[in-house]
């Protein structure tokens, strides 16, 4: 019998990372920003882990969450300017469900270990 290798180690421990991050993201979206710090606390665990994953799969996971944390919060803050002309409410509608969208996408496509498609 072999003992696993410290890159199976380090794989394993990259896919747990990423499905804690898939998780931290999908608790603070959940709960509408009451949890917010949970969906920070998935930024910071990635981009303290991307050196670790550069050049594997999860690190496309990785640019996945972080593009959709950057566009979902520029797009909450232009929907929240444009509330003051009473259209903003469709944007805030629109960017919450683009961001779930891409949360279940990114989440299901690391389940199958595939790499997320559309960045």
């Amino acid at each position: 019998m072999t003992e696993p290798t410290s890159e199976t180690n380090t794989v394993i421990n990259l896919r747990i990372i990423t499905n804690v991050a898939y998780g931290l993201f999908a608790l603070g979206l959940a709960t509408a920003g009451f949890f917010g710090m949970a969906t920070i606390a998935a930024m910071v665990l990635m981009y303290v882990k991307r050196a670790d994953a550069a050049g594997t799969l999860y690190a496309a996971h990785f640019d996945w969450l972080s593009h959709t944390f950057w566009w979902g919060l520029l797009w909450l803050a232009l929907s929240g300017l444009a509330t003051y002309i009473y259209i903003g409410w469709i944007g805030v509608v629109a960017t919450c469900v683009w961001v779930l969208y891409r949360l279940i996408k990114g989440w299901l496509n690391l389940l199958e270990n595939r790499s997320p498609s559309g960045i």
